[in-house]
């Protein structure tokens, strides 16, 4: 089994980087692995394959959006050490990432609402905890989108940024209420 102490060594580091959107970013992908278990454990589940397929795609995807994240988060640190360098856009842009981190966890969270039903035993505890991670996920790159985007009130991504998080908190509300 892998060493968790590596990854919080790493997360605990003084350097800036990983920071708290690869983190959010990290934290759904596992959400989604999870998803990805709780799938593959269960055979009388008609839809697991699907899940199982959708569930790997949104791994996969969010630990690339993780690593962008990672990127684009030093690239506008090193836009604040410039002046000149047009900081209000480089937040701008460094919105995007958070934002479809917020999206992607938002899905897993679906997905996971569904898992929870229709998942085998005990792997409807493995879909409402995912349900769980993923919505804080959500909520933690959302507070990202907001910071980046606060020299741009009225963005029409914090719109999109607010139904996404409160997707993903209504599919964990769902997920955790699901008898088990």
């Amino acid at each position: 089994m892998a060493d968790p102490r590596e990854l919080t060594e790493l997360i605990s580091s003084t350097e800036v980087s990983p920071a708290s959107g690869w983190v959010a970013g990290v934290s759904a992908a596992l959400a989604a692995a999870l998803l990805v278990k709780a799938a593959g454990r269960s055979e009388g589940w008609s839809g697991a394959r699907g899940a199982r397929a959708q569930a790997t795609d949104l791994r996969d995807r969010l630990l690339e959006l993780a690593s962008q994240d990672s990127q684009a988060y030093e690239s506008a640190l090193e836009a604040l050490d410039r002046p000149d360098a047009g900081l209000a856009e480089a937040l701008a842009a460094a919105a995007n990432l958070p934002l479809a981190l917020v999206e992607a966890a938002a899905d897993v969270a679906l997905l996971a609402a569904e898992a929870a039903e229709c998942a085998d035993g005990g792997s409807r505890a493995d879909a409402a905890a995912a349900a769980a991670l993923a919505a804080g996920a959500a909520h933690a790159c959302a507070k990202l989108v907001a910071v980046n985007l606060s020299t741009v009130p009225g963005d029409e991504r914090l719109e999109a940024v607010r139904r996404a998080v409160e997707t993903a908190d209504d599919a964990a509300r769902q997920a955790l209420a699901t008898e088990i």
